[in-house]
């Protein structure tokens, strides 16, 4: 039957005391100088050593050569006060918790007025000390202030504010810390070599987590595992699933999956946690620290084994790997969230279900307060630098207003900018340069200042529209529609728009202002927003990809009339309104609005195309009147953005055409 590790290999100098330099070195400089006090309390945390070494302190006192710092341990006394000895008589080690009555406390007093039998001194070593009594310490209080020459005390608690301040004020008060986990680390791995153990990578490191920082539980749990080890020493495996810590393969999966935001695989690991009869709150905990692995290897990405020492070093090229998908902000979030989560954690009765919920929080898009726009920040740093883009802030952010003073200076190939209210020959000219051949040449494209293009816009354009459709329904309505991102030059993006209805639309009204609000918030671009003509930009609906019949007299198209592709319930009202337009009006100009196939005429019907247009108008619009009961919005509720109409001025086709976009094109035969 072997000896407990802990008791095998307990200190017998303050040399061999670790992590405790603080204490020791200055009880060792008072033995030099003979300035030893007759009452210590030494307090600190369980197992970092306080009763050890005032066993250490009783045998530099008592040594035949001392007091001394360093005990022969040859002598009689440092042999029967060393490990595995029969003690001495002259020390004297009382535990309070059994022993802490004023009887007591008096049976002690009158022991203590005798001298040393055989030492130098008598020591009394007092354990758990905060257990004795009030009515004991005042039974103490007269022979601890005023002990004789041969007495000294030394009181040993964890709770040091619960022994009275009358005894407190009479003694040195010697605080014990936490072994860190460095020299703790060492110690346990010198242990382990003396007992010619193989112990795997990261083995350690459980133990030292299991005990807390303290010697005595550290020592505790490496004796278990040793225990229970075979030929092949302490494995990484084995020392996990026994102190129930989460395996490294479980903790990267989930880590891997919140980098992602793939809710699958996250939510496959949480219900693995369960199945495997993990404690769902180690689970938290393991996933808490490795988030602060995380944001350390982020810190220091070249020096990390330095600072998280006991890995290995393939699981910090792992770590390393998931910091950069994370980004600092994102981590910060996710620790911030994972902690308050185990907080709420502790006394819960459904402790699954806290866990998912923790996974629920950590999945959502950062989105609020100050770690979300990090989160939010670092996901857009990442997208551009996917796209080979630099992510240094844009000049365009910093010099808003020399930019907007200034006139853009036009690109061989770039539509020019079209004053508001220009006229239609205006319009038209800007049309034609922008679909000009020229333009259809090669021509090298430079990137704009802060490494966003126009193709990084085009990339971002769906989450432009997003925001935007957060600031303004009517305008996402309008944009997401019936503009094209053309060119992005620094200073000014240009969108294309298929009629001067729209085009006047977007100078009008504060369209543009909305869209300019949305790029600054989602990809940190202030630039000034214009619209133009342009032929490509009814052309970006995927699904209007069948040809539209064409007028053999003039060689229109027959679809370009003002109903889009895929109409909203309240596009009857347009429908309805353009109805009432008389049939003398004039003919519409060519547009690019997404084209309606003309059904099949009856052999009874209408002969011309420009017939065929109209009765396939005006069965879309009775269809749509028939089964938009149930779908029509309502129309009481008024929007921040809607106008005025009794201060527009305006009423039927020309809404429809300034608002809206659309071409009238005639009456509706009734």
């Amino acid at each position: 039957m072997s000896t407990a590790l802990y008791r095998r290999y307990r200190p017998e100098s303050f040399a061999d005391v670790i992590g405790q330099e603080h204490v020791t070195e200055p009880l060792m400089q008072a033995l030099r100088t003979g300035r030893v006090n007759h009452a210590y309390l030494f307090s600190g945390p369980r197992g970092c050593g306080k009763t050890t070494s005032a066993r250490i302190l009783a045998r530099c006192l008592n040594c035949e050569q001392g007091p001394t710092p360093i005990p022969c341990g040859v002598c009689d006394s440092c042999v029967a006060l060393a490990r595995g000895g029969s003690g001495s008589i002259d020390v004297i080690e009382i535990d309070a918790a059994s022993h802490g009555g004023v009887e007591d406390a008096r049976d002690l007093r009158e022991r203590a007025s005798y001298g040393p039998a055989l030492s130098r001194y008598k020591v009394y070593i007092i354990d758990e000390a905060h257990m004795v009594t009030t009515q004991g310490f005042n039974a103490l209080l007269k022979i601890v202030e005023e002990p004789p020459e041969h007495v000294k005390f030394i009181f040993a608690t964890t709770e040091p504010d619960k022994v009275i301040g009358t005894i407190r004020s009479r003694t040195h008060h010697y605080p014990f810390r936490l072994v860190p986990p460095l020299p703790l680390h060492d110690y346990l791995g010198e242990i382990c070599a003396c007992e010619k153990v193989t112990v795997a990578p990261g083995v350690l490191s459980f133990v030292i987590r299991a005990g807390g920082g303290s010697v005595r539980d550290s020592l505790s749990v490496l004796d278990q595992l040793i225990a229970g080890s075979g030929d092949e020493g302490l494995t990484y495996e084995n020392a996990a699933a026994l102190l129930g810590f989460t395996d490294g393969e479980l903790l990267d999966a989930t880590i891997d999956g919140f980098a992602a935001g793939d809710g699958a695989s996250v939510f496959r690991q949480v219900d693995k946690v369960i199945e495997t009869g993990h404690d769902p709150r180690r689970f938290v905990e393991d996933l808490l620290e490795r988030l602060r692995d995380l944001i350390v290897v982020a810190a220091v990405p070249e020096g990390a084994s330095s600072v998280l020492r006991g890995i290995p070093e393939d699981q910090l090229e792992r770590m390393l790997q998931q910091s950069a998908a994370f980004g600092s902000g994102a981590l910060s979030r996710s620790a911030d969230i994972v902690n308050a989560g185990l907080t709420e954690m502790t006394g819960a009765t459904a402790p699954r279900l806290q866990l998912e919920l923790i996974c629920a929080r950590l999945l959502l898009p950062g989105a609020s307060g100050e770690s979300g726009y990090a989160a939010r920040l670092d996901r857009l740093e990442r997208r551009l630098e996917m796209t080979g883009t630099s992510t240094s802030p844009s000049p365009a952010v910093a010099t808003t207003s020399a930019r907007r003073s200034a006139s853009p200076t036009p690109r061989t190939g770039d539509a020019p900018a079209v004053p508001v209210g220009a006229p239609d020959s205006v319009h038209e000219a800007a049309t034609e340069a922008v679909a000009a051949p020229q333009r259809l040449r090669p021509v090298e494209r430079q990137q704009a200042p802060g490494g966003i293009d126009t193709d990084a816009i085009r990339r971002s354009w769906p989450d432009v529209l997003t925001k935007v459709a957060t600031i303004s329904r009517v305008t996402w309505s309008f944009v997401s529609q019936n503009t094209r991102v053309l060119d992005y030059n620094g200073e000014r993006l240009l969108l294309g728009l298929s009629t001067d209805g729209l085009l006047s639309a977007l100078r009008g009204r504060n369209h543009a202002e909305v869209v300019r609000q949305a790029l600054i918030e989602v990809i940190g671009v202030d630039t000034k927003v214009e619209g133009v003509l342009s032929t490509d930009a009814a052309s970006t609906d995927p699904a209007s990809t069948d040809p539209a019949p064409t007028d053999p007299v003039s060689a229109e198209p027959v679809s370009n009339v003002a109903v889009p592709a895929d109409p909203e319930p309240d596009d009857d009202w347009n429908l309805a309104a353009s109805s009432k337009k008389s049939p003398s009006a004039s003919p519409p100009r060519t547009t690019n609005a997404p084209a309606i196939p003309a059904p099949t005429p009856a052999p009874e019907g209408p002969s011309t195309p420009r017939q065929r247009a109209r009765a396939a108008v005006a069965q879309e619009a009775s269809r749509r009147r028939t089964n938009a009961s149930s779908s029509v919005a309502d129309d009481s509720v008024v929007s921040a953005d809607d106008e005025n109409i009794e201060e527009a001025g305006d009423m039927g086709q020309p809404v429809i055409e300034r608002v809206l976009g659309g071409m009238v094109i005639g009456e509706l035969d009734q």
